[in-house]
């Protein structure tokens, strides 16, 4: 069965993958080509999985860098390793304003907003995002992280959760969705 192979085989393999890279025995190419490998087999297994009528219930995220910051190669991977791990991404791209960030979330009943910032004069946006979160009462968690921002600053925006890296953040997406 596709859930089978998803559930008992590329999952297990995809925190194999996350684990040795923490402990620096993968680096960013193996984590990079897991990734692509996963996520073909993943595309191949819902049609599949589509053909026996067989719906997923994704989580939902929506994944953004935030207004005025450029850089999204980080959040691509964040984007590339939570879809291999069964969360619907929606990626609005780099650059991304409060408003529409919240927007998407409320439109599509995203479980999880990501946002991304890798220089230090971006990284106040993030406040206007979880501040609208708060006061749409929106049910997303607020899931942080880039160069610049810490496990502390997190804390003092407000964040529901933050991570260091791509690995991490897959990890704080499925502690924040369970």
């Amino acid at each position: 069965m596709p859930e089978d192979i998803i559930n008992d085989m590329i999952i297990p393999a995809l925190h194999k993958v996350g684990d040795l890279y923490e402990q620096r025995v993968y680096f960013l190419p193996q984590l990079i080509y897991s990734a692509e490998a996963a996520h073909t087999a993943f595309d191949y297994l819902e049609t599949k999985m589509a053909h026996r009528g067989v719906q997923v219930d994704k989580k939902k995220v929506v994944i953004a860098t935030v207004k005025g910051d450029i850089h999204d190669i980080g959040k691509n991977l964040v984007a590339m390793l939570l879809k291999n791990h069964g969360f619907a991404v929606t990626d609005l791209g780099k650059d991304v304003s409060a408003e529409r960030i919240v927007d998407a979330a409320e439109e599509s009943g995203a479980d999880i907003i990501g946002l991304s910032a890798l220089i230090t004069t971006t990284a106040g946006e993030m406040t206007h995002v979880i501040r609208l979160v708060r006061e749409r009462s929106l049910k997303a968690k607020v899931m942080v992280g880039g160069a610049v921002i810490t496990d502390e600053y997190a804390q003092q925006i407000g964040a529901d959760g933050y991570a260091e890296d791509a690995a991490g953040a897959v990890k704080t997406a499925i502690k924040l969705t369970k």
